[in-house]
């Protein structure tokens, strides 16, 4: 059954239990491990090293075009590109974007048969905090083009015929963009309104998109929409590719955000917009699982401008702190401003070694890292925001001043808050700190559901439950035994990591540790069960801890790497052991705060916040917040606002 020509039934946001809401979002997510995975292996207190040590390589010839990119773009971010015009004036020159198509960095991760440059993840994720250092808000531009933009989908899942249609404009003339958030939807995709309904050999789009980084400048789109299920039509959330110039698209606003302040971000309506069915990208209700898939290399985008933030604040806290005197000597020498210093070198060595060891393995296919991918996402953007703060305040109040005042005055125009402002948004983009627990719990805790689910589902039968009680007795009774002893009690294990200084306790105690992480897990499924999903606060530190044990592992391997090739070796294992020695720290307080928190007293506080137990509590003050919903109203129908959309030639 189709609609008429020209017209589309109006769009109605589902309403959705939240086991539906879960459901749809386990239908998305990849369910088979097809190929081995360090850190599913690490959260099942499995530690294998041989999936990670000797450290994977670039091939030379991939290597040789990587470096000769990279000479090109240093040159270009030199000479062409000025972060602090970008800053003022909150858009990125059209000369620049242009400069940039004409370098072919719209193009790095598009293969050459379709005139792109073919890099590598790892270079492209090397080129990504080059340019993200001379300006982040183009760093973020390139990411959201070719890491989930049209270049992605359509490199996994486009037919032949959409591939050789796109990815030609892709590579070198047009912006994409990709457009799933809507003004009530986040991260509850089930929710989703914007609608796409068959008409012949067409699909009519209705709806509005929040948040489209690239929308107002883009060219082409992918959009996720809701096809409504109907004879020959199995319906779902499906990706389609639109053309951003469509009649009936209407970039209704530009938005403004407290960073990133050249960032192309707006607001996109689509009425009655006609979009060929050849345009859709894989089968219907496939969306989710595109973009899911998608997002398993795309995240690798940010941690590899978080590496690029992280360099940055190394080098000026070292210059500053050298120059800076107190007391009778640098800033750098007092233990207070010295710990901080260490803490942002040390972490900086370990975040590119998580992306470089990450992103080697994508480029391998070898193992399946969709949990490294949003682990290094994860964590990375967390330790840039802390690294970052800490860089403001070794600069004190010259750290919150901005660049323009300190240049006005005639000091050094370093934009150490611009930093801090720029970089706060990764820990929302691409998945928020709070879902990445989520779903690295998920893909964490899979072995056990697999086993387990039906035994701990309470709508499955008694006959259910009694052979998922069998089957996981056979599992349980495999595994527990291999988390009692393991390596990391042999005292001279992993001694090929000892050079001077010795890494090997520090692999030691990873490996002890995934053990005690992996029985922790089992304790709680065994002690909550079905409501283990709901102890989001256990599962947030327990994915914490897993994360600083890759940091730890990938430090490692990444010291060796570079003693065994004679490049700064003594220095990386320095580096290596500074690391671990404070993330262990980190690690010993996470397993105290398993079972020793404030989880249980924070629900009921909260409920007494929502009911309105404490609102004495905000007397005295007054609310500077205008007028308005908390939430736009996004019902579908023609636009009544400017076109602000500016494709750039």
């Amino acid at each position: 059954m189709s609609a008429a020509p020209g017209t589309s039934p109006v769009p109605t946001r589902p309403t959705v239990t939240e086991r539906e809401a879960r459901q749809v979002a386990e239908a998305a997510r990849e369910q088979d491990w097809r190929k081995p995975s360090f850190a599913k292996e690490l959260f099942l207190g499995r530690f294998r090293l041989d999936l990670i040590h000797p450290h994977p390589l670039p091939a030379d010839e991939a290597a040789q075009r990587g470096e000769e990119f990279l000479a090109k773009l240093r040159d270009f971010c030199e000479t062409k590109i000025d972060g602090a015009l970008i800053e003022r004036e909150a858009r990125i020159p059209d000369e620049v974007i242009n400069g940039l198509k004409e370098l072919g960095a719209l193009g790095m991760k598009i293969d050459t048969k379709y005139g792109g440059l073919g890099l590598t993840q790892v270079y492209y994720n090397r080129a990504l905090a080059l340019v993200g250092s001379a300006s982040p808000a183009i760093g973020a531009l390139l990411s959201a083009h070719q890491s989930i933009g049209v270049p992605q989908p359509l490199k996994i899942f486009g037919t032949r015929e959409q591939q050789e249609k796109f990815l030609p404009r892709c590579a070198r003339t047009d912006i994409s963009a990709f457009l799933l958030t809507e003004p009530d939807v986040g991260s509850d995709p089930a929710r989703l309104a914007t609608t796409a309904v068959p008409d012949g050999d067409h699909y009519v789009l209705d709806g509005v998109k929040l948040w489209t980084t690239n929308g107002v400048v883009a060219d082409l789109l992918v959009v996720m929409a809701r096809v409504p299920k109907s004879e020959g039509h199995r319906g779902g959330i499906t990706a389609f590719v639109v053309e951003a110039g469509s009649e009936g698209i209407t970039v209704e606003n530009r938005n403004a955000f407290m960073g990133l302040r050249g960032l192309e971000n707006g607001v996109t309506r689509f009425h009655r917009v006609r979009v060929p069915a050849a345009h859709r990208i894989g089968e219907e209700g496939q969306g989710l699982k595109i973009a899911l898939t998608t997002l398993n290399t795309g995240r690798l985008s940010l941690p590899a401008m978080c590496v690029g933030a992280g360099k940055w604040c190394l080098k000026i806290a070292r210059e500053w702190s050298a120059a800076r005197e107190q007391w009778g000597k640098p800033v750098a020498l007092h233990e207070a401003v010295g710990s901080k210093i260490s803490f942002i070198a040390a972490t900086t060595f370990a975040l590119e070694a998580v992306l470089d060891l990450s992103s080697q393995m994508a480029d391998e296919d070898r193992n399946d890292i969709r949990i490294e991918a949003a682990l290094a996402k994860l964590y990375g953007s967390e330790m840039a925001c802390l690294m970052a703060d800490e860089l403001v305040q070794i600069r004190g109040g010259r750290g919150f001043e901005t660049a323009d005042s300190l240049r006005a005055r005639g000091e050094r125009a370093v934009p150490a808050e611009q930093m801090l402002r720029d970089l706060r948004i990764n820990r929302i983009f691409e998945g928020s700190t709070e879902i990445m627990h989520l779903l690295i719990a998920r893909e964490a805790v899979d072995a056990h559901l697999s086993v387990a689910g039906d035994l701990i589902d309470p709508e499955k039968s008694l006959g259910d439950k009694a052979r998922a009680g069998a089957n996981a007795g056979v599992f349980y009774a495999k595994w527990l035994p291999r988390l009692v002893a393991g390596p990391g009690q042999l005292p001279g294990a992993y001694g090929d990591f000892k050079h001077g200084i010795d890494l090997s306790p520090h692999l030691r105690y990873v490996e002890r540790t995934s053990r005690k992480l992996a029985r922790s897990t089992f304790y709680a499924m065994s002690r909550w069960q079905g409501k283990m999903e709901t102890k989001q606060g256990f599962l947030g530190r327990i994915v914490d801890i897993g994360a600083e044990l890759f940091a730890m592992s990938a430090a490692c391997v990444r010291a060796e790497l570079l003693r065994a090739r004679g490049e700064h070796g003594r220095e990386a294992y320095q580096l290596a052991d500074a690391f671990c020695r404070q993330s262990r720290i980190r690690v010993e307080e996470l397993f105290g705060r398993l079972w020793t928190n404030t989880d249980d007293l924070d629900r009921k506080v909260v409920k007494g916040v929502l009911s309105g137990t404490y609102t004495w509590l905000e007397q005295g003050v007054v609310d500077p917040s205008g007028d308005g919903p908390w939430i736009a109203d996004a019902a579908p129908g023609p636009s009544t606002k400017e076109n602000v959309h500016r494709p750039i030639r």
